[in-house]
């Protein structure tokens, strides 16, 4: 397949925190498999984390921590276009031509928002209401045709796609209408503490979680505290939710069978389990975490890395805006 022939994927992540397991197992691991087949935008969506209150240091430097991330999970640089969405000013441009054609009606019927907007009612502010618009513009922008999505994301998906059918109804065909990537045979990664809630980085219990930076001991230690039963049995059923979510992550980070785990541990208990899950788990980390760490002691090649992305991001998206204002009845800059 030629490099014209390549469909497009975007896909955007806020900076907004250490990347834990949950997000490897749910996306990452999957782009390195997509990047072969596609010509992918992968963007740290700073934009999107200020709808709510950051440490401008804190924003700055998990930053460039989440693009460390990307490289070290198996993101290549070199064939991917990696950037920092602040630094790419048609996002901001194409947002605001793309919420005079949004209904308020449709931002109101957004689940997050409505979530969003009782937790954080002191912080009630318009770009929460929006957010799906710039998450719209950011999609449009690359005439992306896949989007790899989760599940709480579906609804903004289909506004993306509205609202390129909207505009190419209303001024001829302009955009690509996306499509949702919603990978297939992905466990959906849950809490070692709470298995009914997804893995998250806010959980307030820090062993609910494992982060790809944290060092192998901590991992370890969070594995062999994962909240079981007592029936002591080691089977992959809804009935023993925490067992069932460790399995899932044991097959995932192994690529051995869910049958295969439950046959290794058959008339042994949860330690003996456990404990080789820890191992396996904190071995397949390994790479990731070094590299990691490699990455961040240069910073000078991860400069180097954003810079050159958002040039290449810039040429892509300034195409699309151009044949968005000349389609509006904006005049073309002469200079």
């Amino acid at each position: 397949m030629g490099e014209q022939e390549k469909k497009v994927i975007f896909s955007g992540v806020q900076p907004s925190g250490k990347m834990t397991l949950g997000n490897y197992l749910g996306a990452l691991k999957s782009w390195t498999d997509l990047q072969k087949e596609f010509e992918c935008y992968f963007s740290m969506v700073n934009m999107h984390a200020i709808t709510v209150p950051q440490d401008p240091e804190v924003l700055k430097r998990q930053t460039i921590e989440l693009l460390a991330q990307f490289i070290a999970c198996g993101i290549d640089p070199e064939e991917n276009t990696i950037f920092i969405q602040s630094h790419v000013p048609q996002h901001a441009e194409l947002n605001w031509v793309l919420c005079t054609m949004t209904y308020m009606g449709e931002l109101n019927r957004m689940t997050q928002y409505k979530d969003k907007s009782k937790k954080s009612e002191a912080n009630l502010n318009a770009g929460l209401f929006t957010y799906p618009v710039l998450m719209a513009a950011d999609i449009l922008l690359y005439q992306a045709d896949v989007v790899p999505v989760g599940d709480d994301q579906k609804q903004h998906m289909e506004l993306a796609r509205d609202l390129a059918e909207r505009f190419n109804n209303r001024f001829s065909k302009t955009f690509v209408v996306p499509e949702g990537y919603y990978p297939k045979g992905t466990a959906r990664v849950m809490s070692l503490q709470e298995p009914e809630k997804k893995m998250s980085k806010s959980d307030s219990n820090e062993n609910g979680f494992i982060l790809l930076s944290e060092d192998a001991d901590t991992t370890a230690k969070k594995i062999k505290k994962a909240v079981t039963d007592s029936v002591g049995i080691v089977r992959y059923t809804d009935e023993q939710p925490g067992l069932k979510n460790l399995i899932n992550i044991y097959s995932a980070m192994t690529d051995k069978s869910v049958e295969e785990i439950v046959a290794m541990y058959e008339g042994k208990g949860y330690g003996a389990f456990k404990k080789e899950m820890a191992e396996a788990v904190v071995e397949s980390l390994r790479p990731i975490r070094e590299k990691y760490n490699y990455l961040l002691d240069n910073q000078d090649f991860l400069e180097e890395i954003y810079t050159k992305g958002a040039k290449k991001a810039e040429l892509r998206a300034q195409k699309t805006l151009d044949a968005v204002y000349d389609k509006i009845g904006f005049i073309k800059k002469n200079y």
